[in-house]
């Protein structure tokens, strides 16, 4: 009897999508903060600079993210024979490319490679997430499924390791990128022969009925306010989180005494902290109602901020970027819970406004910070302003989600169901 392929073993599945989320959004996305303080002694990139580049990679997957959805209305024959398995390996391949040629000494190519990073790691992430989750309910294990967002919190963790070893051993920029580049190469491959063929059980024609389904369909009475609520409320996620996450190590480093080993530490707490995070989220029991477990994550974040505004030593440091980290998958999967609950007939379309949403909300904090760093009167001062704002878009965020809960309760809360 011939050995099951892998593709068809459970734990392989959720495995390789963990290891493919780790390459696209642990590395290809999320690995310039780490090297942004090694570019910055270089002398290659400016803190403004460095700004306007995140900006474009977050533009870029706000891009990416669209198109996938866009796809199936546009080109549903493309989308057929591309979404899934086959778009996710040659998204793993464009990343490795991409995250490599930063190594190059060419700035002014950067921003396209940055952004071109972002849309192919939210191509890689949606693709993945989805053709993993298809699969791993038709092989009835489900409840793997939250090893796969474990992902970016492994990428994070392995490469804030890389660049606190790299910084130690004085290292350039330069090198830090094409390392990260092979060990986007080896994520890849671990994952690539398990990524392969249709997820198991999907029927195009029945997602393409319920998608039209979905347009004619309106959320419950009261429904249209709670929508514009939840996306505004999403969007403020993404701007709350976005500046801790993108100037962390330099923030820290600004903060703390020259010579200290903590400030490329801190990093890979953060990713730790998302991969606990996931795991746990998905056991959260399915009575709750999401909004005010929303509110907490929220609530958590901005206390994270805060601890860095009020304690900026290692120990504050190193608690809040855990405590950052923490909720940031769990927010995009109680939002998503929560959309599904309040309007059932949108499929994906209001799926596709909330990434649109919380891909604004990150556009704008990194160019937030790079008007405030040049009015500032020094460094610190334009941290300071932006983590402030921050932390006050997060407690905005979290007063929406107990607003929204206290005066919509779920219809069935009398029966304790959702």
């Amino acid at each position: 009897m011939p050995p099951t392929p892998l593709s068809q073993r459970p734990l392989a599945v959720a495995l390789a999508g963990m290891l493919a989320l780790a390459a696209a959004m642990g590395i290809g996305r999320f690995a310039f903060t780490p090297l942004l303080p090694m570019m910055l002694r270089d002398g290659t990139v400016s803190l403004a600079g460095g700004s306007w580049l995140a900006a474009v990679n977050y533009t870029g997957y706000l891009v990416g993210a669209l198109a996938c959805m866009a796809l199936p209305w546009v080109a549903p024959r493309t989308a057929r024979a591309w979404q899934g398995a086959r778009l996710a390996r040659w998204g793993l391949a464009a990343t490795v490319l991409l995250t490599g040629a930063m190594a190059l000494p060419v700035a002014p190519a950067w921003p396209a490679l940055r952004g071109a990073a972002g849309i192919v790691s939210a191509v890689v992430f949606l693709n993945v997430a989805a053709w993993c989750m298809v699969r791993l309910t038709v092989l009835g294990q489900p409840a793997l499924g939250g090893l796969i967002f474990c992902g970016p919190g492994v990428g994070i963790v392995l490469t804030g390791l890389s660049a606190s070893a790299m910084v130690a051993a004085h290292w350039p920029a330069a090198l830090g990128w094409a390392a990260f580049g092979v060990l986007s190469a080896a994520l890849a491959a671990l994952a690539w022969p398990v990524l392969r063929g249709a997820a198991l059980g999907e029927e195009p024609s029945a997602q393409a009925a319920g998608a039209a389904a979905s347009t004619r369909t309106a959320p419950p009475p009261g429904g249209w306010a709670a929508c514009g609520l939840l996306t505004l409320g999403y969007a403020l996620a993404g701007l709350g989180y976005i500046v801790t996450a993108t100037f962390l190590p330099v923030i820290a480093r600004a903060a703390l005494p020259a010579g200290s080993p903590w400030p490329d530490l801190f990093w890979p707490l953060f990713g730790a902290g998302v991969a606990l995070g996931a795991a746990l989220s998905t056991r959260t029991p399915a009575a709750w109602d999401r909004r005010w477990l929303l509110a907490g994550c929220y609530a958590l974040q901005a206390g994270a901020i805060g601890l860095g505004l009020v304690w900026p030593q290692a120990a504050g440091f190193a608690l809040g970027s855990l405590l950052l980290g923490l909720p940031f998958t769990a927010i995009t999967f109680y939002a998503l819970q929560e959309a599904r609950r309040l309007w059932p007939g949108a499929g994906d379309s209001f799926a596709g406004l909330l990434t649109a949403a919380y891909g604004l909300g990150q556009i704008a904090g990194p160019p937030m910070v790079a008007w405030m760093l040049h009015h500032a009167a020094t460094p610190g001062q334009g941290f300071v302003w932006g983590l402030s704002v921050a932390g006050g878009a997060l407690v905005l965020g979290a007063g929406l989600w107990v607003a929204m809960a206290r005066r919509w309760p779920p219809q069935d809360a009398m029966t304790g169901t959702r």
